[in-house]
């Protein structure tokens, strides 16, 4: 079993600063790719941010140079410092991870509960 949390949301006001933790756990033999995804009220899910288990990353045009994706290895962790936020940054932040299970075949994508962030103008 593998399991993602995610910690970290809540409310801030605009301009302010959040950090985003996501925690994977279980039979994990390593993670290739690990991103952020949001989900505001009424609209499709979307793409924040990934990063590549060598490091590579990539950002939504939306959140390039406010928001900085990073991970520890060691600790199948996924961050997303999020800065300077705005109002339109408000939505359900979860997190994905393509995990290479014990005994599996292939990698399999998991995803978090999600995490609220409200942004407050």
């Amino acid at each position: 079993q593998v399991q993602l949390v995610e910690s970290g949301g809540g409310l801030v006001q605009a301009g302010g600063s959040l950090r985003l933790s996501c925690a994977a756990s279980g039979s994990i033999v390593s993670i290739n790719a690990m991103g952020w995804y949001r989900q505001a009220p009424g609209k499709q899910r979307e793409l924040v941010a990934y990063i590549t288990s060598g490091g590579s990353t990539n950002y939504a045009d939306s959140v390039k140079g406010r928001f900085t994706i990073s991970r520890d290895n060691a600790k199948n962790t996924v961050y997303l410092q999020m800065n300077s936020l705005k109002p339109e940054d408000t939505a359900v932040y979860y997190c994905n991870a393509d995990v290479y299970e014990q005994w599996a075949v292939r990698p399999y994508d998991y995803w978090g509960q999600g995490t609220q962030v409200t942004v407050s103008s």
